[in-house]
C-alpha cells in the first residue's frame, strides 16, 4: 500500500488564516469529485471558519474527558474506518488528552499516513521546536506543544499562509480572531507589531531552509554541478595566512549588501610544503566566522584552486572571494599561474572576487613546489624538443667549437629540461641532443656515423649523465610531494584532534571533518553485534548498525558506502559520495585510528566516572558512621534520659514535668526519624537507585503535605492562577520543599518565609530544551556568602558548623539530589535587602493540554490558596500536630 501525502499550511501567528486555507482546497477537491472528509477541524468560534465546514463530510469526533472536563478528540478508527482519498485534520502539533491513543496529533496524522489516506493538516512557526526558544523570547509566552523539525520537513508540500502584520492586527481588532473581551490584551501582548512581524520573519526563514534542501537533493539526484543562483552563497578561500581576516570581512560586508545569505570559509590545504600557515591565525579565523553566522571548513587536495572549485560547486556557490597572489614572474614562470588565476578559468559561472590587501596572500601558493604536474611535464617535453635547437644554432656562431664542448652545452640544457619537466622530458632531450651533436659537431659532420671511438665514449657519458640528473630531480620531487602530503595529513589529524577536544560530541565532530576533508556526502560509523545462530553455516550471524552519522543522507547499511576503512572486527568507517584513491586511504586509516582512541577515551571517562561513584560511596560511608556517632546518638541519650527518669518508682514528677518528658521523647523521635530518612535517602541517592515516578502535576497538589510540620500562618504562598503541569513525582518533590522550607526555619527562624511560583520560570529558563516550570522559596534571613553557595549542596554540610543547630547536614543535597532525578534544577540566589532564595526549576509536562483547562485549574487554585491564608482551615491531608 502506498503511503499517503502530507500538506502542511504554515503561518507565522494564529489567525493568519491557515484554516481557512486549508477548508477553501478542501472544496475545491471535492468540486473536482475526489473524496475528502473533515477528520477535525477547530474552529475557535470563527464564524467563517465554521461556514466553511457546510458542504463537507465531517467524521464525528470522539469526546473524552479529563479531569473533569470534556475533550473532542480526532476519531482515528472512524477516519480509518471510512478511508477517504483525503482528511482534513487540523493542528498538527496539538497534544492529545491522556488516555488517546498516541501522545501527540501528528502521531495520530502519521498512522493516517501509513493507511494510504491522503492529510491537510495546519500548524504555526512558534510550534517548531528548533524555534520554540526563539519565539519565547521574542513574544515572552511559553509553548506547551512543539512537535520536531524533521516530522514537518517530511512533509510532501509544505504552503506558507501569509498576511502582513498590519491586516492581522487589524482582523484581531474587528474581533474575527479572538473574542471581544480578549482582543485588547492580545494586541497589547503576543499581537504586538513587532512581534508579528520578527514572526513573520522566522517562518519565511525556515521555510527558504527547507526550500534549498530540496534544491540540494535535486541537484545531487540530477548529477547538476552548475551553479543556480537561488541564494546568495559567499565561498571564502582561505590558506592559513594572516590575510584571512581581511577575506572574511570582506565577504561578510558584501552579504549585507545583499540582505543576507551564507557565509562559508574553506580552509584549502594543498601539497605546498610551506610555513605560511599559521594556525593560530586559523583559529583566529574560525572565530570570526562563527562570530559573523558562518560556517568554517577544511579541505584538502593536490591542485588547492581545484579543491576550492569543487567545494563552492558542492554548495552551489555564487561568489568566491579569495587574495590576490603576489608570487614572482619566475615563479610563474616554472609553476604556471597563480591560485587566482586557474580559479577564475575554471569558475564558470560562479564570481569570483579578488581581494588585493597589504599583507599579500603569502599564503596563496601556485601550483605545488614539489609536485611535477601535467602542466610542468608537458613543458620540459615542449622545452626537450626545443632547447637543444636553439642551444645548437648559438654553437653554430662559433665554427671551432669541438665534440667537448658541444656535450657540455648541451647538457646544460639536458640539466635544465629535467629541472622543469623530471624524468622521462629530460630523456627524450638527451637523446635528441646526442642526435644533434653526433650530426653537427662529430666528425665526420653531416652524418650520424662516428670514426673516433673516443667521441662514442662522449656522446655515451652525455646520456648517461642527463638521465642520471634527471632522475635525481624526478626522485626530488617525488619526496617532496610525499613530505608535503605528509605534512598536510599531519595538519589535518592535528586539527581533527583539536575539534574533537572543543566538541561536546567527539565522534560526531570527527565525522563532520571527515565530511569536509574527504569532500564525501556522508560518513558513518558502523558497529557488528554478533548473535549465535546454530543453523546458519558459520554458527553465528553478524549484524551491523550505525552508531553515528554526517553529511547528508548517510547509509543505512555498510553496501551503500562507497568507502569502507575495517577498525577492528567489530567497527567500521564508511563513506559515501565518491570513491577516494590509494593516496587518500593512508589519511582515511588515521581517521580511523582516531575513532578507536575516542572510543577507548569514552570507556576511560565511564570507568572513571564509576571509581568517582565508588568513592563519593566511601565517603559517605565514613560520613554516615559519624553520623550515628554523634548526631543520631544525641536524641538517643535525650530520650533514654527521660524514658528512665519516668521509670523511677522513688520520684514522683508533677503533670507538667511529664509532659514535658514527653515531649522531649516525641520532639527526640521525630528528629531521629527526619535524619533516619536523610540517611537513606542520601545512600539511594549515591547509588544511582532513585527511580521517580514522573506524572504531571501542579504546584499546589504537593504544598499541603510538605508544609504538615511547619507552625501554621509561619509560610505565605503566593501561587499564579493557570500555572501549567510539571513532571515529577508527587513524593519526592514533597520532601524536597519540605527540606527547603525546614532548612530556612533552621537558619531564618524569625524571618517571613515565602513559596512564589510563577508560569514557565524565567521566560528563558530551559532544562535540555524543554521549558521549565518554578517554584520560589524565599527567606530574610543573613543569607549565605557567594563562595559558600557550591559547599551549601554537599552532604554532611552545616552553615558555619553551627553546633546548636540539630540535623547532619543533608537536608539541601537530598533536595538537590530527589530534583536531578525527576529532570530539574536545584539552585539558590540572595534575596533582595537579605537572605537567601532556592529556586526549583521542573520541565512543564508535554503530554497535557493545559490550555484547555484554565477555568477549572484557576479554580481549583485559588481554593486552595484562600485555605492556606487562614491559619484555621487546613488543606486536604492535613494533620494537626499535638504536642
Amino acid at each position: 500500500m502506498a503511503r499517503g501525502t502530507l500538506r502542511i499550511f504554515l503561518g507565522a501567528a494564529p489567525g493568519v488564516g491557515k484554516t481557512f486555507a486549508m477548508l477553501e482546497e478542501a472544496h475545491g477537491l471535492l468540486g473536482k469529485g475526489h473524496d475528502v472528509v473533515v477528520a477535525l477541524v477547530m474552529d475557535h468560534g470563527r464564524v467563517g471558519t465554521r461556514a466553511l465546514l457546510d458542504g463537507l463530510e465531517v467524521v464525528p469526533p470522539k469526546v473524552l474527558s479529563y479531569r473533569g472536563t470534556s475533550f473532542e478528540e480526532m476519531d482515528i478508527d472512524a477516519v480509518l474506518a471510512r478511508k477517504p482519498a483525503t482528511a482534513i485534520v487540523d493542528e498538527y502539533a496539538h497534544s492529545n488528552i491522556p488516555g488517546s491513543r498516541h501522545e501527540k496529533r501528528w502521531q495520530d496524522i502519521e498512522e493516517l499516513l501509513d493507511a494510504g489516506i491522503n492529510v491537510h493538516s495546519t500548524v504555526n512557526v512558534q510550534h517548531l521546536a528548533s524555534l520554540g526558544d526563539v519565539v519565547s523570547a521574542i513574544a515572552g509566552v511559553k509553548q506547551s506543544e512543539a512537535v520536531p523539525d524533521d516530522i514537518v520537513r517530511r512533509a510532501d508540500q509544505i504552503d506558507l499562509v501569509d498576511i502582513s502584520p498590519e491586516l492581522l492586527r487589524q482582523r484581531l481588532s474587528e474581533g474575527s480572531i479572538y473574542a471581544p473581551d480578549k482582543i485588547d490584551a492580545a494586541l497589547s501582548n503576543y499581537f504586538r507589531l513587532g512581534n508579528l512581524t520578527a514572526l513573520r520573519e522566522l517562518a519565511l526563514l525556515w521555510l527558504a531552509d527547507r526550500v534549498d534542501e530540496g534544491l540540494s537533493r535535486y541537484r545531487a539526484e540530477n548529477n547538476i554541478v552548475a551553479t543556480w543562483p537561488a541564494r546568495q552563497r559567499i565561498v571564502v578561500g582561505l590558506t592559513g595566512g594572516t590575510e584571512g581576516e581581511v577575506l572574511i570581512r570582506r565577504a561578510a560586508r558584501a552579504l549585507t549588501r545583499v540582505s543576507g545569505g551564507d557565509l562559508l570559509a574553506v580552509h584549502v590545504r594543498d601539497s605546498d610544503g610551506g610555513t605560511s600557515e599559521s594556525p593560530r591565525s586559523l583559529e583566529a579565523q574560525r572565530q570570526l566566522v562563527a562570530d559573523l553566522g558562518g560556517s568554517y571548513h577544511t579541505v584538502a587536495g593536490d591542485d588547492a584552486a581545484r579543491a576550492l572549485l569543487d567545494f563552492a560547486r558542492s554548495v552551489n556557490a555564487t561568489q568566491i572571494v579569495i587574495g590576490v597572489s603576489q608570487h614572482k614572474a619566475m615563479t610563474r614562470l616554472f609553476a604556471g599561474a597563480g591560485i587566482g588565476a586557474r580559479v577564475v578559468r575554471g569558475s564558470g559561472d560562479i564570481d569570483v572576487l579578488m581581494v588585493s590587501h597589504p599583507l599579500g596572500a603569502k599564503g596563496t601558493g601556485s601550483q605545488p613546489r614539489g609536485a611535477l604536474g601535467r602542466r610542468r611535464v608537458a613543458s620540459g617535453f615542449a622545452l626537450a624538443v626545443v632547447l637543444p635547437v636553439l642551444l645548437q644554432v648559438v654553437l653554430g656562431q662559433s665554427p671551432e667549437h669541438n665534440v667537448g664542448t658541444a656535450a657540455l652545452l648541451q647538457l646544460t640544457g639536458s640539466v635544465t629540461v629535467a629541472l622543469v619537466g623530471g624524468l622521462w622530458p629530460a630523456i627524450l632531450a638527451a637523446m635528441w641532443s646526442s642526435l644533434l651533436v653526433n650530426y653537427f659537431s662529430t666528425p665526420p659532420l653531416g652524418t650520424l656515423t662516428i670514426s673516433d671511438p673516443q667521441n662514442v665514449l662522449a656522446l655515451l657519458v652525455f646520456v648517461g649523465v642527463s638521465t642520471a640528473v634527471a632522475l635525481v630531480v624526478d626522485r626530488s620531487a617525488r619526496r617532496s610531494k610525499e613530505a608535503a602530503r605528509a605534512r598536510v595529513e599531519a595538519v589535518t589529524l592535528s586539527e581533527l584532534a583539536r575539534g574533537a577536544v572543543r566538541s561536546a560530541d567527539s565522534l560526531t565532530a570527527l565525522l563532520d571533518q571527515a565530511v569536509d576533508v574527504f569532500q564525501v556526502r556522508s560518513a558513518a560509523l558502523f558497529t557488528a553485534e554478533t548473535s549465535v545462530d546454530p543453523g546458519a553455516a558459520g554458527g553465528d550471524d553478524v549484524s551491523w548498525h550505525r552508531v553515528a552519522a554526517a553529511g547528508e543522507n548517510p547509509p543505512d547499511s555498510m553496501a551503500d558506502a562507497e568507502n569502507i576503512e575495517r577498525i577492528d572486527a567489530a567497527t567500521a568507517l564508511v563513506l559515501t559520495g565518491r570513491t577516494l584513491p590509494a593516496s587518500d586511504r593512508r589519511l582515511l586509516s588515521a581517521f580511523a585510528a582516531h575513532v578507536t582512541a575516542l572510543q577507548e577515551r569514552k570507556q576511560l571517562s565511564m570507568s572513571r566516572r564509576e571509581n568517582l561513584r565508588l568513592a563519593e560511596g566511601n565517603t559517605m560511608r565514613t560520613a554516615i558512621l559519624r553520623a550515628v556517632s554523634h548526631d543520631l546518638r544525641t536524641p538517643l541519650t535525650g530520650i533514654k534520659l527521660a524514658v528512665s527518669s519516668l521509670r523511677q518508682t522513688g520520684v514522683r514528677f508533677t503533670q507538667e514535668e511529664e509532659k514535658e518528658m514527653l515531649a522531649t521523647i516525641e520532639d527526640y523521635t521525630d528528629r531521629l526519624d527526619l535524619l533516619v530518612g536523610n540517611l537513606l535517602d542520601m545512600s539511594r541517592i549515591t547509588s544511582d537507585a532513585v527511580n521517580p515516578l514522573l506524572r504531571p502535576l501542579r504546584w499546589y497538589e504537593v504544598l499541603p503535605g510538605a508544609l504538615q510540620g511547619v507552625p501554621p500562618g509561619s509560610v505565605r504562598v503566593d501561587l499564579a492562577p493557570n500555572m501549567p503541569e510539571i513532571d515529577a513525582d508527587a513524593g519526592m518533590l514533597e520532601r524536597v520543599i519540605a527540606n527547603i522550607v525546614e532548612n530556612a526555619h533552621k537558619y531564618a527562624p524569625n524571618s517571613d518565609i515565602v513559596i512564589v511560583g510563577t508560569v514557565g520560570g524565567l521566560g528563558t529558563a530551559t532544562i535540555k530544551g524543554r521549558p521549565t516550570g518554578e517554584l520560589r522559596i524565599i527567606d530574610h534571613g543573613q543569607g549565605v556568602p557567594a563562595e559558600n553557595v557550591v559547599a551549601m549542596f554537599r552532604p554532611f554540610q552545616r552553615l558555619d558548623d553551627i553546633p546548636s543547630v540539630t540535623g547532619v547536614g543533608l537536608g539541601l543535597a537530598v533536595a538537590k539530589g530527589f530534583l536531578e532525578a525527576m529532570g530539574g534544577t536545584l539552585t539558590a540566589e540572595p534575596t533582595p535587602g537579605g537572605g537567601l532564595t532556592m529556586v526549583i526549576r521542573l520541565p512543564l509536562s508535554t503530554g497535557t493540554p493545559w490550555e484547555g483547562t484554565h477555568d477549572a485549574v484557576t479554580t481549583e487554585s485559588q481554593s486552595v490558596l484562600k485555605a492556606w491564608k487562614k491559619p484555621e482551615l487546613h488543606l486536604p491531608g492535613q494533620v494537626k500536630k499535638t504536642s
